[in-house]
């Protein structure tokens, strides 16, 4: 079997030479877009201007993001593969590169555009709660959190290093693990929130699983790194656990 074609390349004619009557050739790179293209592409701007994302189904709003893939091609069809795929918009943009690109027509300019727009969500979320207090923007770092973690297909473990008066100073992952676990050393922990000067800390990872029940496992690793944190006057503010939809706090929960 031959490779994946790229939709980074030229598309293929629509029929062979023998397969019936002859059809247009696809435009040469740089070539005018075919005119059904440029009217279906004209229409979804329009509703999308008309009526936002709330108007567009997963599939359209996907196949929006991929028309600078390619200026010419019907990207309709990649875009149900990648839906088809990954299950929802949302896993499509944080699908690592390389489950990406194991998909048809998934080629280097697909991936930048799908990763752009990734990073963009998670930017615009970071910056609300950058330089001000976390424990005062809860429901901002919750959002962040979600938008950074929910839809990763493996764990991350992050920590957010907070100075004197809770404001973030440093967002950092700590580990990458499997679909159901993820590596995590407590004086690691420790160790690099005496770095950036930290004074309190809240730990953040994902269930891909969807379900944020704390295992046995989360319990006691929390526990181990409160008390290396104590050890050093360091405070333990919360530890998150992201699931798809929802989200579990060892604080409210009476685990911390």
């Amino acid at each position: 079997m031959s490779p994946h074609r790229s939709f980074d390349e030229a598309p293929l004619p629509l029929f062979s030479a023998t397969s019936g009557p002859a059809a247009p050739s696809s435009p040469a790179r740089g070539a005018a877009q075919p005119s059904y293209i440029a009217d279906h592409r004209k229409r979804l701007r329009q509703r999308f201007m008309q009526g936002g994302a709330a108007a567009m189904p997963d599939y359209e709003l996907l196949e929006m993001v991929l028309f600078r893939a390619n200026a010419r091609a019907d990207m309709k069809p990649l875009g149900r593969r990648l839906l088809e795929a990954f299950g929802d918009f949302n896993r499509v943009l944080s699908a690592p590169p390389e489950r990406l690109r194991a998909i048809e027509g998934v080629g280097d300019a697909v991936i930048c555009e799908l990763k752009l727009i990734e990073a963009a969500a998670q930017r615009l979320a970071r910056a609300r709660i950058l330089q001000r207090p976390v424990l005062g923007s809860w429901d901002a770092l919750i959002d962040y959190c979600h938008t950074a973690m929910a839809h990763r297909e493996t764990e991350e473990f992050r920590v957010l290093y907070l100075d004197r008066k809770n404001v973030l100073i440093a967002d950092e992952a700590q580990g990458q693990g499997t679909v159901d676990h993820v590596p995590v050393y407590p004086r690691e922990v420790v160790k690099r929130a005496l770095e950036v000067n930290a004074s309190a800390l809240i730990l953040v990872h994902n269930h891909p699983s969807g379900d944020p029940s704390p295992s046995r496992a989360d319990i006691d690793m929390t526990e181990q790194i409160a008390d290396a944190a104590a050890a050093l006057g360091l405070v333990i503010h919360d530890h998150i656990i992201v699931g798809k939809n929802q989200e579990l706090s060892f604080r409210q929960a009476g685990y911390l």
